[in-house]
């Protein structure tokens, strides 16, 4: 199945290799084959853990071999995100600073649970330099580049994350969401994403960004892979603090009873203003399958949006506060003085903020009284160019990388759950809209994803260039 895995799903390829149709040893040399093939003109991966895959996967077969079941994602090769610990490998996070920091001795707790449920590990993937950022233009690892137009960003950011998913690289990529950081390069990208509930997936061994805003996730090719990564990853963890105690809840088998059931609003007033045209005809086109036409008010959102620049910045740039005072010029230029002027953000500022946090919850619990799941844009464009420093929205030019999570802050801002679904419009870039749902909703969310994909209104297929590894390329 070698030219078929870069447009294969996760589940498709563990039936396969269940049923004998392939071994995951041959999975897994064939995507270090795509990877090789294709990732020197990309940029996703800052290690390709080779020798690793293969051993994870002959494990898997052998398993099968005596009669034993691996896991629901037997064979199935993912990446993650360079921030996720991975044994024996130096944790990045996208920074020089923490290449010769001590290599952890165990996988991060995700990392760790998908490869439970039999996923086997090929790298780690770019990023933005210590998450802070939206286009995945590190200036120590490269930019990752879209694989719908090479000129353009891939977001951020996660944005090895989806690019390496968009091209088929590998079916499952884990990444992580402070402020729109799945839900940015999903859009991008053209793939699904899932940020789930604040503390539903465990944290332990990711290095953090800012620890009250900071989300694990998926990224997938399709709705049911979505569910399944979210099946295997989430759950409570005693030793993450934050990380839930509400119980695991499968959302693989709930995806296909329908949607009828649930109340769908369009977000109005600041989620229909700032943005290109085509974000809001994506939403438009979403909304008109699913029989949307109610318009859902979230009180306040641009000041949501405004505390969680002042939480970001402050927690952000607290964090880091000793290694800027020893190393200040190892950082990244773009992420250097947004650092630094967290640090000099007022306590009041940020007590306030948390003030205002606390009250937005409570009106958010109100607004899903009313609705089950929202429907916002993910992004204000489509994916800008690399190198770009501005956008024009609304008649006015205003900087690009801060304001591309206009849409995606105001939700992260209280850890509500989302799903970035994937829409293409004739002639233009992937688009994402944000399925947006109440506290521990991740199910109904999935549910309105795969009637959206049954529908074939929003699909991730792997761009043609990337669809067949070259002749010499050896699997």
């Amino acid at each position: 199945m070698s030219q078929d895995l870069g447009s294969s799903g996760a589940l498709a390829i563990s039936a396969a290799i269940r049923a004998g149709k392939t071994t995951a040893t041959e999975v897994a040399k064939d995507a270090l084959a795509r990877i090789q093939a294709f990732d020197g003109t990309l940029n996703c991966f800052t290690e390709v853990l080779a020798n690793r895959a293969l051993d994870e996967a002959r494990k898997v077969d052998a398993a099968l071999a005596r009669g034993e079941d691996p896991g629901p994602l037997a064979g199935v090769p993912f990446a993650v995100k360079n921030l996720l610990d991975i044994e024996g490998l130096p944790t990045l996070a996208g920074s020089v600073i923490r290449a010769d920091a001590p290599a952890p001795q165990h996988d991060a707790a995700s990392v760790c649970a998908l490869r439970r449920a039999g996923a086997v590990l090929v790298g780690a993937l770019n990023m933005d330099e210590f998450a802070y950022g939206f286009t995945t233009e590190n200036s120590h690892y490269g930019a990752t580049r879209n694989p719908h137009d090479l000129t353009r960003v891939a977001g951020g950011s996660s944005g090895g994350s989806a690019a390496a998913v968009a091209a088929g690289l590998v079916p499952l990529t884990l990444g992580s969401d402070t402020n729109g950081s799945i839900r940015v390069p999903s859009a991008f990208c053209g793939v699904f994403g899932l940020k789930p509930t604040y503390g539903r997936v465990s944290r332990r061994g990711a290095f953090l960004f800012v620890g009250s805003l900071d989300h694990i996730g998926p990224f997938a090719r399709s709705a049911e892979d979505l569910a399944a990564a979210f099946d295997a990853i989430h759950g409570p963890d005693l030793l993450d603090p934050v990380c839930s105690t509400h119980p695991p809840e499968p959302c693989t088998l709930q995806l296909r009873l329908g949607q009828q059931d649930l109340r769908i609003g369009i977000a109005g007033g600041y989620f229909q203003k700032q943005g290109e045209p085509a974000v809001f005809e994506a939403v438009s086109a979403v909304a008109n399958a699913l029989g949307a036409d109610r318009t859902i008010e979230l009180p306040e959102a641009a000041r949501a949006r405004a505390a969680a620049y002042i939480i970001t910045a402050s927690e952000g740039g607290n964090h880091h506060l000793a290694d800027l005072k020893k190393r200040a010029a190892d950082f990244d230029p773009h992420t250097r003085s947004r650092f630094l002027a967290g640090t000099l953000v007022p306590a009041a500022w940020v007590s306030f903020a948390q003030r205002f946090r606390s009250w937005y919850r409570d009106r958010m619990r109100e607004v899903f009284r009313d609705v089950d799941v929202i429907l916002a844009p993910a992004t204000p464009c489509p994916a800008i160019r690399i190198g770009q420093e501005t956008i024009v929205l609304d008649g006015k030019e205003i900087p690009a990388r801060p304001n591309i999570g206009i849409f995606s802050q105001p939700i992260s801002f209280v850890g509500l759950p989302v799903v970035t679904v994937p829409v293409h419009l004739p002639g233009s870039m992937p688009l994402g809209v944000q399925l947006i749902g109440a506290p521990y909703q991740e199910a109904a969310l999935l549910r309105v994803a795969w009637e959206l994909q049954a529908r074939g209104i929003v699909s991730a297929a792997v761009p043609e260039a990337f669809r067949t590894i070259p002749a010499g390329v050896l699997a």
